[in-house]
């Protein structure tokens, strides 16, 4: 997803029109990057975004998507890789070691020491950490099971210590797929102290994934979902309709939330749409289209869902905000 970072007027047109009575004042982002580019690794991953993504740096990019809120949130890095991961959680730690309704997961390579985890966590003052399928080495990271690079004895040493886990899965059907339900429920069942936050709407990218699948964890007390860069309704509804309202969690996948487009299902895939992908002004017969930013997209996707339910204003603030600090023990 191209990164060009520049807010337009069809941006603000778009909150005012769709958005501005739909965000409560105060929210919480369950899932958000602090990074400078060095950490991604990959050439071009951030494209023209700033060098430097300090807290205060988000929060003035997060004024274009959420004009008039305050914001906290869950933050982690972008080191995804052996050599860079610790950098990065030094200066996740950094940033928000001074943000007294903030927290910070901390990146984990599968091949950490579980106590050397343990004890970094608790140096670095994370609440938590953050896995992810790129540490797979010798094979297609995007077949992974989870078990690869969510080990379990890293679990184990969450469930003493009673932290957070943001769990991107992957596989091509994500939440559909047996392997993933049956390591899910194998974790959660023996480890009940955890609190495992399956990000990307159980990664619904496309959302009859999360439909199909996501009943296979009613039930569950210690599971979360977050709504991070998903853009179509259907995984949100799934999961307030099976989990409860109160296990959806607000989160704008930052920096992914500045690109522009959406993503869309597919038959049994799904696509990115941005601008690298296609062309804008040609791809519609009827004239040029002008997309608008990722973040926004999913904030209406949110929005549908909750029209959709009927939940209520309070129901809603929840989804922004009170079910994360509950969850963190946050009480301010």
């Amino acid at each position: 997803m191209t990164r060009n970072w520049e807010l337009k007027e069809c941006d603000q047109e778009f909150f005012q029109k769709e958005l501005s009575t739909f965000v409560p004042d105060r929210i919480f982002d369950a899932h958000a990057h602090l990074y400078k580019t060095v950490h991604w690794g990959r050439p071009g991953e951030t494209m023209q975004g700033p060098d430097v993504v300090t807290f205060e740096e988000y929060q003035r990019h997060m004024k274009w998507i959420t004009p008039r809120s305050q914001t906290e949130g869950l933050f982690f890095g972008t080191g995804f890789s052996d050599d860079r991961f610790k950098d990065s959680n030094e200066f996740v730690a950094g940033e928000v070691a001074n943000q007294r309704n903030s927290r910070g997961e901390m990146v984990v390579s599968p091949r950490m020491d579980p106590e050397e985890m343990r004890q970094e966590v608790k140096r670095l003052g994370f609440s938590g950490i953050k896995v992810y399928h790129l540490f797979v080495q010798d094979e297609r990271t995007w077949d992974a099971d989870i078990a690869k690079f969510l080990i379990e004895d890293h679990v184990r040493i969450a469930n003493e210590e009673g932290w957070t886990i943001t769990l991107h899965m992957v596989k091509q059907r994500a939440m559909a797929e047996k392997a993933n339900q049956e390591r899910i429920l194998e974790y959660c069942r023996k480890y009940s102290d955890i609190k495992l936050i399956l990000a990307h709407a159980a990664r619904g990218f496309n959302p009859y994934h999360t439909i199909e699948g996501i009943h296979h964890l009613k039930g569950l007390q210690n599971v979360w979902c977050d709504t991070s860069a998903v853009t179509e309704a259907g995984g949100f509804e799934a999961i307030v309709e099976t989990l409860g309202h109160e296990r959806l969690l607000w989160g704008s996948d930052f920096p992914v939330s500045h690109g522009r487009g959406r993503c869309i299902a597919v038959g049994d895939h799904f696509v990115w749409l941005g601008e690298e992908t296609l062309d804008w002004k040609t791809v519609a017969a009827y004239g040029p289209i002008e997309p608008i930013l990722l973040g926004l997209e999913s904030l209406r996707s949110l929005k549908l869902a909750t029209q959709r339910l009927k939940l209520s204003d309070s129901q809603t603030e929840d989804i922004f905000s009170n079910n994360a600090r509950r969850m963190l023990d946050i009480n301010t």
